[in-house]
């Protein structure tokens, strides 16, 4: 591992987060996202922004650090939608925000309203795709999410997950100009309903990325228990054991207590938490609310 981990800055106008790996797991709220949400979809495309309003308000009470903002609507104009939703919802919280788009002209829509210092979600090791998302991300400082994949698609072999992840470094670092600090791997959790045997090839990942470029990691941690039954208990058995692999911060659901509470019992016995204090505190504001309720 790196001598001194390395450390990703995130800011919003007002309030900074660090994803590291001496520091407490990031939590990224997903739900902002209008994926397989048709009524949500429909809602955007009328210029009707009150869902994210309530989304906004659950993922921060649920313990989000940062909020991703997806816009992605088919057969609207996603930069316009972006743009929007994130000046919305910098208007609603002080949590960084993740600008999450595949369409550079939208990424591009995001970062220049956003005010702060955003992460980016994503990119992949595909020649093309760096070329068009890295000047973006430097132009702004920003952070970047990458995903070792390219145009063979989702490898399942830990080695070339590992060697495009050494591709992408070497290109934002040395082509770019982009600290090593600032990029994010995601090593591609897997659904394990098809094969369950996917988890110990991200972790092996997971544990060589760490040990090999000292960056930090996030995923998509519901993508893991996809197509199983149980799905809240699975996630909050899998994301600590990433965790002790490397996995520093994930994109996930802040409404759900067991997978947000099994993240941060882990950073209690990582060392994350420093005399669990924000365990013990966190379990007096939950008291006081039964109380008071």
């Amino acid at each position: 591992m790196a001598a001194e981990p390395l450390r990703t800055v995130l800011r919003s106008a007002s309030r900074e987060v660090v994803i590291g790996h001496d520091s407490r797991f990031t939590v990224i709220g997903e739900r902002i996202n209008p994926t397989g949400r048709r009524i949500f979809q429909e809602q955007l495309r009328e210029g009707d922004f009150s869902a994210i309003e309530r989304d906004v308000k659950a993922q921060v009470e649920g313990g989000a650090d940062v909020l991703d903002v997806n816009m992605g609507v088919p057969l609207t104009d996603e930069p316009d939608l972006l743009a929007k939703a994130i000046q919305m919802v910098q208007g609603l919280t002080d949590l960084p925000v993740c600008i999450d788009s595949s369409v550079v002209e939208a990424l591009e829509a995001g970062l220049s309203v956003y005010q702060g210092r955003a992460l980016v979600n994503s990119v992949t090791a595909e020649d093309d795709r760096l070329e068009l998302i890295l000047p973006l991300v430097k132009k702004h400082d920003a952070a970047i999410i990458a995903l070792p994949n390219d145009h063979d698609e989702i490898p399942m072999e830990a080695d070339k997950r590992v060697e495009l992840t050494a591709k992408i470094v070497r290109v934002a670092t040395e082509e770019y100009g982009i600290a090593q600090a600032d990029i994010v791997i995601d090593p591609l959790a897997m659904p394990i309903g098809a094969d369950t045997t996917t988890s110990l090839v991200t972790f092996e990942v997971m544990r060589r990325i760490r040990d090999d470029f000292g960056v930090n990691m996030t995923c998509g941690a519901s993508n893991v228990s996809f197509g199983m039954p149980g799905r809240h208990t699975l996630n909050a058995t899998w994301l600590p054991m990433a965790m002790t692999s490397g996995l520093t911060s994930a994109i996930m659901d802040a409404r759900t207590p067991q997978v947000v509470e099994a993240v941060k019992a882990a950073d209690v016995f990582l060392g994350h938490d420093d005399w669990g204090m924000a365990w013990i505190s966190a379990h007096r504001a939950k008291q006081a609310a039964a109380e008071g309720s």
